[in-house]
């Protein structure tokens, strides 16, 4: 069994295996992360980060995990402002009438709208975590590193054996470290765009089309391309996103690009967390990596507490 004392390799440098990190030095472990990508150079950077369970199965266990991270970023957008953590109101709506969101009771403050852009028959609106990445992943990586955690640039071929409980929290790398060929790639791409005033997000899921205001820029999206590697942008692509948008939301008609950006989000029929043996996976959130982070980052705190054995009934 491992000891809260014991030390912990988490392999990712994402949001999800920089939240793991910090839950497991809170609960005691000595935790050293390694990735190929520093935080600001993987997917999680790219992310429009906004809480909304997106590309993520099943249902009951990223109720769950969302409704945990919910409350963690509704009292960090209180408490920490150095977190880069805000709580937006915003509408998501709908071309035809759609019944309750199955993630719906983890959401305070739900309810329906007919405040809708012409076009849009139903939605509802309600506030939600928005974090800018450029602020949130360095805070979260210096949570790390002054609770006695490290963060290593390595790029592995494979999970490391031998060194006690391995986290795995590689995202598309588990395809590779995690020999798990169901964990796929769906491209995002997205632009960030000069803030014009909008301080409402807003949703479409059939475009998908989102307008996700910070406090500096909004960022417009979006794609979800499955099984597509290609980071490189698409102007035809961009232009057709900024359409789409600005019928969302004209406040956005002229606003500069600042940048374009793709990521690659981990998507798996079922996001995987489990431990097997020394390893706890912990991969496959697709969109929701921010959205589900500090839920599923307690569940790995519990599977580290848990000898292979005594899972095994012995």
């Amino acid at each position: 069994m491992v000891s809260s004392t014991d030390r912990v390799i988490v392999v990712g440098a994402g949001v999800i295996g920089l939240t793991c990190a910090v839950r497991l030095l809170e609960a005691g472990h000595r935790v050293d992360v390694v990735a190929r990508d520093l935080p600001l150079e993987t997917t999680s950077a790219v992310a429009p980060a906004f809480w909304y369970p997106s590309r993520s199965l099943p249902q009951e266990r990223v109720a769950a995990w969302a409704a945990t991270s919910y409350a963690v970023f509704d009292a960090l957008a209180d408490t920490d402002p150095e977190s880069g953590v805000r709580m937006v109101p915003g509408t998501e709506v709908f071309v035809a009438s759609e019944t309750d969101p199955w993630w719906g009771p983890a959401v305070p403050g739900l309810a329906r709208t007919r405040a809708l852009p012409h076009g849009w028959v139903d939605g509802w609106t309600f506030s939600t975590p928005v974090a800018d990445p450029g602020t949130y992943l360095p805070w979260l990586a210096g949570r790390v590193e002054a609770l006695g955690g490290t963060i290593t640039r390595l790029n592995l071929s494979a999970l490391p054996t031998g060194r006690g409980l391995v986290v795995n929290c590689a995202g598309l790398g588990a395809r590779l470290l995690g020999a798990d060929r169901t964990v796929v790639p769906v491209r995002g791409q997205l632009l960030v765009v000069e803030q014009t005033g909008v301080d409402r997000w807003w949703l479409d899921r059939s475009g998908p089309t989102y307008v996700v205001p910070r406090e500096h820029d909004v960022v417009v999206g979006g794609t979800e391309v499955e099984g597509e590697w290609s980071r490189t942008p698409s102007t035809s692509t961009a232009e057709a996103i900024l359409e789409r948008a600005t019928r969302l939301v004209p406040q956005l008609r002229g606003a500069g690009v600042l940048r374009h950006r793709v990521g690659l989000s981990p998507v798996r029929p079922a996001v995987r967390v489990e431990r097997v043996g020394d390893v706890v996976h912990c991969y496959g959130h697709g969109g929701a990596g921010f959205t589900l982070s500090w839920g599923a980052a307690d569940e790995v705190v519990a599977l580290a507490s848990v000898s292979a054995a005594a899972r095994a009934g012995a």
